[in-house]
């Protein structure tokens, strides 16, 4: 009763305080207020999965309906998770961009990192500050932040290709800057492919790279024949319990993750596979490239295939398995644990 009272009363001076202090914009916690700390964290985003089969339609009728816009949001469809204001996780959001043929996705640069997973079609170019790469299915092309972009695309058919910027960390973080280029196009260099000649070898780089090729990524494009061959090679080895024959598109310079805030990943799932649970801090999506299978998230279980994208809310515990004996299922993962580790916030547990 002691105990009880002794709440009681302290709530009430609490709450008798709140408009006094409110005078001075101060606060103190009140009764009301949600808990600052839980035992482990509680996330409002939920797993979720969307299926290639309900996306294509919606895809169709944004390319019809509406217009690609090169000084704001391009023609993208946004994959938004339940349980969140806005974003696809926390700190990132994924999006699927449609480019017409004959199109022009002007040029212009922000503060937010991002990158490009083409996921049907080929022949658009990207150029990133100067340098110019074409974009065909399996290639991720980086736009690392600050750097001027824009897509051109002269083909006959639709291109599509997946979309992630760390806009939502941008947004955490008041950081936000955008500036469009005074032409729908840049000057494409005498030197277009650059980084890819100095550091595209995946195994040797120069021996004196620039400041600016030490402060940011200067490999900007990544082929889809690279990443598989080495996915390939990595079958040799031992593999993850969770994720099985997996690696990391890495910064050549210094060995890290490609991006800053976020980790690029091709994992393959062997013929019969069946992982493990883990969770982590942070959050994690996935892009189905080619065949079938199940992910399981805390209590829901998602049966995918080609062209699906799962969501794992922070700390859901998660496994994978490939459902057929003779496919191999390859799957492309985002994670945002370099932003975890950076800030000393990433954990994760592997259950026993």
């Amino acid at each position: 009763m002691t105990i009880t009272a002794e709440r009681s009363s302290d709530a009430s001076a609490r709450e008798n305080l709140r408009d006094l202090l409110a005078k001075y914009h101060c606060r103190v916690h009140q009764p009301s207020d949600p808990p600052l700390f839980s035992r482990e964290p509680k996330s409002p985003m939920q797993s979720h999965h969307w299926k290639w089969a309900e996306l294509r339609p919606l895809l169709n009728a944004i390319g019809q309906g509406i217009d690609l816009n090169a000084d704001g949001p391009r023609r993208t469809l946004r994959l938004a998770s339940p349980g969140l204001e806005s974003g696809t996780t926390p700190t990132f959001w994924a999006s699927i961009q449609v480019i017409l043929p004959g199109e022009v996705a002007g040029a212009h640069r922000h503060s937010a990192s991002a990158f490009r997973f083409v996921m049907e079609g080929g022949g658009a170019n990207t150029t990133v500050n100067g340098e110019s790469y074409e974009m065909n299915t399996g290639d991720l092309v980086l736009t690392p932040a600050w750097a001027w972009h824009d897509h051109t695309y002269n083909g006959s058919t639709p291109m599509i290709w997946l979309d992630i910027l760390d806009i939502p960390l941008m947004h955490v973080l008041h950081a936000t800057f955008f500036e469009s280029y005074d032409s729908p196009t840049q000057p494409v260099s005498n030197v277009p492919d650059r980084s890819s000649r100095r550091y595209g070898s995946g195994l040797m780089r120069p021996t004196e790279p620039s400041r600016d090729e030490q402060t940011l990524n200067p490999l900007l494009a990544y082929k889809k024949q690279m990443a598989e061959e080495a996915l390939h090679q990595a079958e040799g080895v031992v593999a993850d319990p969770v994720d099985d024959v997996i690696l990391e598109y890495q910064n050549p310079v210094n060995g890290k993750s490609a991006l800053p805030t976020l980790s690029l990943r091709l994992q393959k799932l062997r013929p019969s596979m069946r992982g493990a649970k883990r969770r982590n801090t942070g959050c994690r999506l996935y892009y189905v490239v080619r065949g079938k299978g199940v992910t399981r998230a805390g209590e829901a279980e998602f049966r995918w295939s080609a062209g699906d994208f799962i969501v794992i809310a922070p700390w859901n515990w998660h496994s994978h398995a490939n459902l057929s004996e003779t496919e191999e299922a390859v799957l492309f993962q985002v994670t945002d644990a370099p932003t975890l580790k950076a800030l000393g916030f990433y954990r994760e547990e592997l259950e026993k």
